[in-house]
């Protein structure tokens, strides 16, 4: 299933692409509202994946302390555990 985060930053940029149709933009805008109405853009599930993503990035990044990055890599072995 695709991350709803994404989706709905996908869906945020077909609305301010000028390429796109108006037609398009108000079909995007539908299905953009309604993601925020269910709740979805905003779910558990997608908090899941913007902490997995945070600690990812943490990992790799060469100015966190290696205490740092291994505390990351504990939390990512629980989130898939």
């Amino acid at each position: 299933m695709a991350n709803p985060g994404n989706v709905a930053r996908g869906l945020k940029a077909a609305i301010s692409n000028p390429n796109n149709s108006e037609e398009a933009k108000e079909r995007v805008s539908e299905r953009l509202r309604q993601m925020e109405e269910s709740g979805e853009v905003d779910s558990a599930e997608a908090h899941a994946g913007q902490v997995e993503r945070g600690h990812k990035s943490a990992i790799t990044n060469p100015n966190n302390s290696e205490e740092t990055k291994q505390h990351s890599k504990q939390v990512l072995e629980d989130l898939q555990s």
